[in-house]
Formats: C-alpha cells, sequence, structure tokens
C-alpha cells in the first residue's frame, strides 16, 4: 500500500532507472518521492598520496550518467538534486527541508562507503525512516545457498554453488508519478571544471568511444546482441585489445550501476530464446558470476582484500622486510635459483 508522505531516494552506484531496486521500492510504498545525487569531495579531490581518486575520463563518465539518469527520472516525474558536498552533510539538511519520512540508498560493504552510511544514519534527523537494500549483484546475498561468510575462496566452488541453488531476481520497474511530484529545482549542474578538470573530447581511436548513462548503456546491449549478435562470438574474442566489438564494453556501465547484472542477464537470455544459444552466451553470464564472486570475497573479507597479506595474511611487511635486507632484496631469492 502507497503511502502519502514523501521518500528521499539517495542514488549512488546506482544510476539507472529500470531495475533499481530502492528506486522501485519508494515509488510503491510512498506517494511523493525525491532524487538526490551527490558529487562527493573526498572522490575528487588530491588525497594524501598526491593523486586524485577519480580522474578525467571516469568523471566525465559519471557527469554523463548522472545528467541521463536526470532526464529519465524526469520522465516519471521525479525530481534530481544534484550536490557538491558529502552526502551525510547534504542529506539530513535536505530531508529536513522537504520534510522527509524515508530516506532510501543501497547498501554498501566497503569500508569508505560503509563510513559515510555510519556518518549519515547517526545525522539523520530521527523522524526519517531509513531503507537500505542490495542492489549491485547478478545474485544477491538473500538469493544464495550460503552465508556470506561461508563465502568459497576457490571461484569454481562459489560459481558451482551459484549455477545450481543461486536464484536470479526478474527485473523491476519503477512506477510513474503523478506531475504534481515534480518540484522547481534550483539545482546546478556538475561540470568537469566543478570537479576540477579541464573540459576534453574523447579520441577517435579510442576503444570505448562510448558515453555513460543508462541510455547508452541499453543501446550497447541492443548493438551488441540482438543488432550485431556479437555476443554468438564473444567467448573467442573477449581478450582483444583494438576496437569495440572484441568484447561487450559493460564494465563501466556495470560499475556505476548505469545497468545491471540481472537486465542483462535477463536480455542474454531472450537472445538465446529467439536467437542462438551457445558456449558464447553462456560465457557472459560466467563473467557476471566471476564479478559477483569478487564482491562476496569484499563481503567477506573486507579490507584485507588490500592488504599485502591478502586474505589468507601470508605476508605482512614487516616479516618482508625481516626475510629480505634492502641491499639483499634479490640476492637472497637468486641464491635458489
Amino acid at each position: 500500500m502507497q503511502n502519502s508522505k514523501t521518500a528521499i531516494v539517495w542514488f549512488t552506484n546506482n544510476l539507472r532507472v529500470r531495475n533499481n531496486k530502492v528506486l522501485f521500492k519508494a515509488c510503491n510504498e510512498y506517494e511523493h518521492v525525491i532524487a538526490v545525487y551527490c558529487f562527493n569531495p573526498n572522490v575528487y579531490k588530491i588525497n594524501e598520496y598526491g593523486f586524485k581518486k577519480t580522474e578525467k575520463y571516469r568523471a566525465k563518465f559519471i557527469i554523463e550518467s548522472v545528467n541521463d539518469l536526470h532526464n529519465n527520472l524526469k520522465k516519471l516525474n521525479i525530481s534530481l538534486f544534484l550536490c557538491y558536498e558529502h552526502p551525510h552533510r547534504f542529506l539530513p539538511q535536505f530531508c529536513l527541508k522537504y520534510k522527509a519520512d524515508a530516506l532510501f540508498f543501497q547498501r554498501e560493504f566497503t569500508s569508505e562507503e560503509t563510513l559515510e552510511i555510519k556518518h549519515l544514519r547517526s545525522s539523520i534527523p530521527e523522524q526519517v525512516e531509513v531503507f537500505e537494500y542490495y542492489d549491485q549483484f547478478l545474485v544477491e546475498p538473500s538469493n544464495i545457498s550460503f552465508e556470506t561468510h561461508q563465502t568459497p575462496h576457490i571461484f569454481t566452488e562459489f560459481r558451482k554453488k551459484v549455477e545450481k541453488y543461486g536464484v536470479i531476481e526478474k527485473e523491476v520497474f519503477p512506477s510513474k508519478k503523478s506531475p504534481s511530484n515534480l518540484i522547481e529545482n534550483e539545482t546546478e549542474l556538475i561540470t568537469l571544471e566543478k570537479l576540477g578538470f579541464s573540459d576534453f573530447t574523447v579520441p577517435n581511436y579510442s576503444a570505448f568511444p562510448f558515453s555513460g548513462g543508462e541510455t547508452q548503456a541499453f543501446k550497447r546491449l541492443q548493438e551488441y546482441f540482438f543488432n550485431s549478435k556479437k555476443l554468438s562470438y564473444y567467448k573467442k574474442t573477449r581478450n582483444g585489445l583494438l576496437g569495440v566489438d572484441y568484447s561487450s564494453k559493460f564494465s563501466p556501465w556495470l560499475a556505476n550501476g548505469c545497468i545491471s547484472a540481472k537486465s542483462i542477464y535477463w536480455e542474454l537470455k531472450k537472445y538465446e530464446a529467439t536467437i542462438e544459444k551457445n558456449e558464447s552466451t553462456y560465457w557472459l553470464v560466467f563473467e557476471l558470476i566471476w564479478r559477483d564472486y569478487f564482491k562476496y570475497i569484499a563481503l567477506k573479507h573486507g579490507n584485507k582484500l588490500f592488504k599485502l597479506g591478502g586474505i589468507k595474511k601470508r605476508i605482512t611487511l614487516g616479516k618482508m622486510m625481516r626475510n629480505y635486507s634492502i641491499n639483499g632484496l634479490m640476492e637472497k631469492p637468486m641464491n635458489h635459483l
């Protein structure tokens, strides 16, 4: 049953309308829905190591994706507000300004994202109910046959469990709101200059000449699957380096949530039913399961993924320095040749 109150949808790495569980839930359960995207300064500033986490190509892709999201939300009569600010600082005040009753966003599991959410939860007004959902997997944690802490370390074991027991959810499509849901939006569009970059043109010889956004993601899917039928040769050509058709090129859109792994899966199933089912069509699903595997490993092990000893703590920097003096770093291993 739809609630007559107001929900805020905070978009992060889920920059799409189609098959967006967070948006779908908010639209189904609340009469009034407002969308927000925050360009977090931490992602664009120079860090303590002297470089930015996000450089100009990725920044351009994100801006294009957010602008496309704005257009697609407008078709649903939902306004998208933008800001260049930390979400935990902007969203509490935004919720108060628009008398929000609920805040919806994608659930995260990696340290920087969960820290931001922790700060946000501590700052959000008490009357605002918070809802968060996993929506970045092919097979969601609630649809697998094991607890996340039981995730196998070996991919093949993980894959076999997922293929045998995993459930891939059907796509969901948010309902269109009443025209009265649109509200005046005076927030400025974010540009490359605002993020600290100069505008530029992608070279015409790029192996990825595509733009960001959900519209472009599905345009690419249509071309790669149904127009060119290159999907039927994916396994043979996927490791190529030159040109645009040796692989699907879905990765940047997946990384920013412009398209979901589930949407790709169900479109692939349509392809298999109407055009061809072969080893190559299976192999694209195989690669999507690889993607899930690394997400589940991150879900299980957290920051151990980025430590020198890895998830099995096989080596530490201190241990390495004790075993090899700086001067003998190469000498000791060479003695064993």
